[in-house]
């Protein structure tokens, strides 16, 4: 067996270094040779247990002592159950570094990642008890115009946030937090058998690494409350249902000092009872007197921006889709502009009497078969229809 390395070389420091400079300069190694950034490299994955093993001697209060005293022999095996050399293993050491940074025993990504850089784990404690805040949903429904052309709504959240009584120190103002003397302030406390060690939350402090002799009366010691909050939100013209708004630092407040959530809008748009929309295009239904679908003529169409002129060719029929480009809905980002979509339909007039009724029935005594062209194709269709069941009827010899 190889002999072991002295930790205060594994991680480069003076034998009087602070404990700032120890987790300093284990999290540099840490960050060099952690197994997510040297996949299937066992030379790396040695060193980050070594140096995950020499920061917890070092780090520990209890530990740190002996060592400077004993060296590795005060860990032989029995003594204190550290084990021998290189008895910490990879997923011992995983959890060993994720306590010391406040992530979850996984890998880069994520909020591991960047709790790396803020001392946060995503809503986990780290060492010192503080946590960042849980991040908040709020569904928001909205009217088809306000989704449109944006508004300004006021939001009012239940969310919790620093006691004022304590200022989210937990405390009641008679004490202060304290190291925990039973873990010094580390969160966690090592037993061990033997080979085997177990690392688990100190049972004295919860795994804080601190305690309240006198906690505040108003949170319970927690330095957090719930309160109703008021938000404004600014939303953009164009947005659709689905859509998405970030507030970054508008959810729950952190524990203990630790950094607020964020706040995610999810957009609804309720169904508009003219308007229908596709993307940035919109559509409406328009009915047309027949006579205009007939003749031609001009009829006003209602759109966003209100009624516009429209132009009917003569004989539209029913169905036919006018475009009216660049009135549609605007990009959220302002960039672009849909378009406006007519249907037209034919309203048949009800309600005629007197000399309307005779003129219309002069007028359809006046109307020929070529008038109505789909009429026609519709009854040489059917024409060629019978013609063909009668041919193969005469086949048969059927009468």
């Amino acid at each position: 067996m190889s002999q072991k390395r002295d930790c205060y070389d594994v991680l480069g420091l003076a034998r009087d270094a602070t404990e700032s400079q120890i987790k300093k300069a284990y999290r540099k190694l840490a960050m060099k040779y952690h197994p997510d950034r040297n996949p299937g490299n066992k030379e790396a994955e040695e060193k980050f247990k070594e140096a995950t093993e020499a920061y917890e001697i070092l780090s520990s209060a209890e530990l740190r002592p002996r060592y400077d005293r004993y060296g590795w022999d005060a860990f032989e095996r029995g003594r204190n159950g550290f084990g021998g050399a290189g008895h910490i293993d990879l997923e011992e050491a995983m959890r060993a570094f994720a306590s010391a940074f406040g992530g979850g025993g996984g890998g880069f990504g994520g909020s591991f990642f960047e709790s790396l850089f803020t001392g946060m784990g995503g809503g986990g404690r780290d060492r010192n008890g503080r946590s960042r805040g849980s991040d908040l949903r709020y569904d928001l429904e909205l009217d088809f115009e306000e989704a449109a052309f944006g508004c300004r709504r006021e939001l009012t959240l239940q969310v919790v946030e620093d006691c004022e009584a304590c200022h989210g120190t937990g405390a009641d103002g008679r004490s202060e937090r304290e190291t925990c003397s039973r873990c010094g302030g580390h969160g966690m406390i090592i037993s061990a058998n033997g080979f085997f060690q177990m690392r688990q939350p100190c049972p004295n402090c919860g795994g804080t690494g601190e305690y309240i002799r006198h906690p505040c009366r108003a949170c319970g010691g927690e330095g957090r409350v719930k309160v109703a909050r008021k938000v404004s939100l600014n939303i953009p013209a164009g947005v659709d249902t689905g859509a998405r708004m970030r507030l970054a630092g508008k959810g729950e407040g952190g524990l203990r000092g630790g950094p607020p959530g964020d706040l995610f809008v999810v957009l609804h748009v309720r169904p508009h009872d003219l308007f229908a929309r596709d993307g940035l295009d919109t559509r409406c239904e328009v009915p047309i007197p027949f006579h205009i679908a007939a003749l031609g003529g001009e009829i006003q169409v209602p759109t966003l921006r209100g009624d516009v002129p429209l132009k009917i060719p003569a004989g539209t029929q029913p169905g036919r889709v006018f475009t009216l480009r660049g009135i549609g809905l605007p990009d959220v980002h302002g960039s672009s502009v849909g378009d406006h979509h007519v249907a037209v339909t034919i309203e048949v007039p009800s309600g005629l009497h007197g000399n309307a009724a005779d003129l219309l029935a002069a007028f359809g005594a006046t109307i020929k078969e070529s008038n109505h062209p789909r009429l026609a194709a519709i009854r040489r269709k059917a024409a060629a229809f019978l013609a063909r069941h009668k041919a193969m009827g005469a086949s048969r010899g059927e009468s």
